[in-house]
């Protein structure tokens, strides 16, 4: 990328953090929060301490993290066939927004481990977010996973139209997919790949046979999602270490 394009993408994340800030102090979505436990069972921080475990004694190559989608994902029979074999751990919790997942990369979940590509999707469950916002906290994800994995490439995976009909909730998504993609640039050893395979149909719909709750994905649909990726990880992890 020549010199102009990479000013233009570093001055859009400086008007992205700006633009989240313009309302408060600091960008909630890029702040480290623990999740709160409103359930009572402990099971979020239970969980975020078993993946702190599991990573001093695995050496994985691929690491993924986020939220519903990456958990789901690793009782379906694609994980077994294609990520399993690259050497992967699956660090999602379901329910977490970026704040979450930045909370958690930032005490202890990358310490013990040196993936060389960490997937990344997390972002459709900031409620109450700008797109400028969500964009901020998934650009903050990926410079601490730069800063603690000096040699690991950071794919980021776009966010998903939800919902059966048409809502400001799929255009919020479709507008953080815009500004990560224009903000990409600024970021080291980080890229951006798209991961809708066409779900919404030529009448606005979206398919239960893709989204059985109109949110989380079908083992089809899994399918459709999970083969471009694995071709994205396979040529990341035949790429030399970037410096």
């Amino acid at each position: 990328m020549n010199c102009m394009a990479l000013g233009c993408a570093r001055y859009l994340e400086r008007l992205i953090s700006d633009t989240a800030m313009s309302c408060g102090e600091s960008n909630p979505a890029a702040t480290p929060t623990p999740c709160v436990d409103t359930q009572g069972d402990g099971r979020w921080m239970s969980l975020h301490n078993r993946f702190v475990a599991n990573s001093k004694d695995k050496e994985p190559d691929v690491l993924f993290v986020g939220d519903s989608l990456v958990q789901l994902l690793h009782q379906f029979e694609v994980w077994r066939n294609l990520f399993s074999p690259l050497h992967a751990l699956n660090f999602g919790i379901g329910g977490d927004a970026t704040h979450h997942v930045l909370w958690r990369l930032s005490n202890g979940e990358l310490d013990h481990i040196s993936p060389k590509v960490v997937v990344l999707w997390v972002g459709t469950n900031n409620h109450g977010d700008s797109p400028e916002q969500i964009c901020g906290g998934i650009l903050a994800i990926a410079r601490l996973i730069s800063n603690k994995l000096l040699h690991a490439h950071t794919l980021i995976l776009g966010l998903l139209p939800r919902g059966e009909y048409p809502n400001p909730l799929r255009d919020r998504n479709t507008r953080v997919n815009e500004l990560l993609q224009e903000a990409i640039a600024s970021l080291p050893r980080a890229s951006y790949l798209s991961v809708d395979s066409g779900f919404v149909q030529s009448d606005g719909r979206i398919s239960h046979q893709d989204m059985y709750d109109y949110l989380h994905l079908t083992p089809q649909a899994y399918q459709k999602v999970c083969k471009p990726l694995h071709a994205a990880i396979l040529r990341l992890l035949e790429k030399p270490n970037e410096n």
